[in-house]
């Protein structure tokens, strides 16, 4: 049976805060010590199969590996649904409390993906922005404001012409520019290969997928769609008139 979901007319108003995607280098990971007592090993559970739309892409510039699907719920999986709404086909919808994004079909159809959404939910959803344009494999360039907050990240500063492309940039493997009228917003719909943190609220604004599926989204998303942007009401508090 056909998921059917109903998109809300009523949408928060915007503030404007700096985006960027720092947890992708900020980030730090913790070791454990080793019990000195052996235990019996424990069976792994069987490995879920890999969808075909999740299998590595060594085509690419930086060849992409295979999504570890172990480590992402299916219901964040890339699918096809049922998606009655009155925006007009084309338009990109990011549904931030349910980290969902949707590219609208015709028919009543639209393609869900799951994706990673920024901290500060609530600060720039509603509607005026489009998609100005599309990179693939982008370079990555942190807001000086960004850069005086975290001074390790001068070497890959807007000054230093910014960080190279590849699977360890924080954009990934392509970048959707969202723009306000001719205004750059720096907020990005991008790709990141760390597929466990699709379904969180992970960045300071951006909109983060699978590597996989925003090329997926920017084979088929035309330049100057619109976008719109659901609040997540959880961020009320970060609301700015």
């Amino acid at each position: 049976m056909s998921t059917q979901i109903r998109y809300p007319n009523t949408l928060g108003r915007r503030g404007f805060l700096i985006g960027a995607v720092a947890l992708v280098l900020g980030g730090c990971s913790a070791t454990t010590r080793r019990s000195q007592t052996t235990t019996p090993a424990t069976p792994s559970p069987p490995s879920r199969p890999i969808p075909p739309m999740y299998y590595a892409m060594p085509y690419e510039r930086f060849p992409i590996p295979a999504v570890d699907v172990s480590r992402i719920d299916p219901k964040w999986w890339r699918t096809e649904i049922d998606y009655p709404t009155d925006e007009r086909v084309g338009t990109v919808i990011v549904d931030t409390p349910n980290r969902y994004l949707y590219h609208v079909r015709p028919g009543g159809r639209a393609v869900r993906y799951g994706v990673g959404v920024g901290r500060d939910g609530f600060s720039w959803a509603g509607r005026g922005r489009h998609i100005a344009y599309k990179r693939e494999w982008p370079r990555w360039n942190p807001p000086d404001e960004m850069v005086a907050r975290q001074p390790e990240l001068e070497p890959v500063s807007i000054a230093n012409g910014g960080m190279d492309p590849g699977l360890n940039n924080p954009l990934g493997s392509r970048a959707l520019y969202i723009h306000e009228g001719n205004q750059d917003t720096i907020y990005r719909i991008h790709g990141s290969p760390e597929e466990w943190t699709v379904g969180q609220a992970v960045s300071s604004g951006c909109i983060r997928m699978v590597n996989q599926d925003v090329i997926h989204l920017a084979d088929n998303v035309r330049d100057g769609s619109p976008l719109v942007v659901i609040a997540d009401p959880a961020m009320r508090h970060l609301l700015t008139t």
